[in-house]
């Protein structure tokens, strides 16, 4: 049985030029389906970069920014992720002690605002989502990532759809499955893929589907006639899929339902039946870590259909794009909008140039077989040197309520 959430087609027209670029990233809805897009090709040029190490056009994109991880969860792939793509764009990784606990030593306003003023950016890895939003609300200098919240996992659904463009082929038109409970992966994966035109069809027990509100909201994001759809039939959900997904049974937080959950879920496990049932060529993902013998099968995860290491290796590349996007070409974007607004006359057509130049370097040259780290040069170093000049100048009446002082253009 399966209930259907059709969505209208969006429109697939990019972002006006001077459309704001959002400070940090706390859910994929933040992204345009564009937007989206251009940070999955630049991860995948920088995958391919890779090799060069050092002499990597990127290599010291984020010299001298500091970034700052607080957890208040465990974790290998997203602590070790981080810290390597921070470090390989040249910036400071920064782990917070476990004892700076988000609400507990001291109110989540307090510590965004003393971050504000030291770092560049903040990854965090806890609870609730309204406590990132908090952090983020107090800091809005502070380019805040979501690594995880009981609600949303971003970082994971970026690193899902690059593994599935990479093996599956273009999104647009293929269908996915998720086998399981309705967590924060199944929201983040379902709001990406339908973003890039795919449909999912979610499997999961009554009373552990995806939240309606959440699923409804999917549905607005989607793309090229693609589908959310409900199922409570594990094998009526796969028929004809090109990838099967699944998670833990019972996530942090949840250990006292360990055992009830393993009982309601069995049914749900992902097996060689139910890989029979979606067809030959389907592939197996999973965010990790897994519980073999639970929520999938041993000869499952370990078969040549499993991409789970795959999604593993593409954390690194996708945040390594993300944090490029966020801390390099936003800033770009607000010092040159700055320069436009109030800078000297005979500046404004130059900052508009950079300005159309900047979008033309993000949609093209993650075609290209390499970078020319002197291109990255010209489109950071000149708009900042351009914010000095008007730095120097008498600022407009309008603008003295809120110069742009050099802390600002992280």
């Amino acid at each position: 049985m399966s209930r259907t959430f059709a969505a209208q087609a969006a429109s697939t027209s990019p972002a006006p030029l001077d459309a704001p670029v959002e400070r940090g990233f706390l859910s994929l809805r933040q992204f345009s389906a564009e937007r989206l897009e251009r940070v999955l090709d630049l991860a995948a040029q920088m995958k391919r970069d890779r090799v060069m190490g050092p002499c990597a056009p990127t290599a010291t994109a984020l010299a001298g920014r500091h970034v700052a991880m607080l957890f208040d969860k465990p974790s290998l792939r997203t602590r070790t992720t981080f810290e390597v793509a921070i470090r390989e764009l040249g910036g400071a990784p920064i782990m917070l002690p476990a004892e700076v606990a988000l609400g507990e030593r001291e109110p989540v306003a307090d510590v965004a605002r003393n971050l504000e003023r030291w770092v560049h950016a903040v990854v965090i890895r806890t609870f609730a989502q309204r406590i990132i939003e908090d952090f983020a609300a107090a800091a809005p200098r502070l380019a805040v990532i979501n690594a995880l919240t009981d609600e949303e996992h971003p970082c994971q659904a970026l690193a899902d759809l690059l593994t599935m463009r990479e093996q599956l082929g273009p999104m647009t038109g293929q269908t996915i499955a998720y086998v399981g409970d309705g967590n924060n992966v199944a929201a983040s994966l379902v709001q990406g893929a339908v973003m890039l035109g795919a449909t999912v069809h979610l499997a999961s027990p009554p009373g552990y589907a995806l939240p309606a509100p959440v699923v409804a909201d999917a549905s607005r994001l989607a793309r090229f006639g693609a589908r959310v759809r409900l199922f409570t039939d594990p094998h009526e959900a796969v028929a004809g899929v090109r990838a099967i997904y699944t998670d833990v049974w019972t996530s942090m937080g949840q250990e006292s339902e360990a055992a009830h959950r393993r009982h309601v879920f069995a049914p749900y496990q992902v097996n060689r039946d139910l890989m029979t049932a979606a067809g030959p060529a389907v592939r197996f993902m999973h965010c990790l870590p897994a519980h073999r013998g639970d929520e999938v099968t041993s000869d499952v995860f370990e078969s040549e259909a499993s991409l789970v290491f795959d999604q593993a290796e593409n954390r690194l590349h996708t945040q390594k794009a993300l944090l490029l996007h966020l801390l390099l070409f936003a800033t770009t974007w607000r010092v040159l909008r700055h320069v436009e607004r109030h800078g000297a006359p005979e500046l404004l057509w130059l900052a508009k140039g950079l300005r159309v130049g900047l979008v033309l370097f993000l949609l093209f040259s993650v075609f290209a077989d390499f970078w020319l780290g002197e291109l990255f040069a010209v489109v950071v170093a000149l708009p900042l040197a351009l914010a000095n000049v008007t730095a120097s100048r008498p600022a407009p009446a309008a603008a003295v309520a809120a110069p742009l002082r050099p802390e600002a253009a992280r």
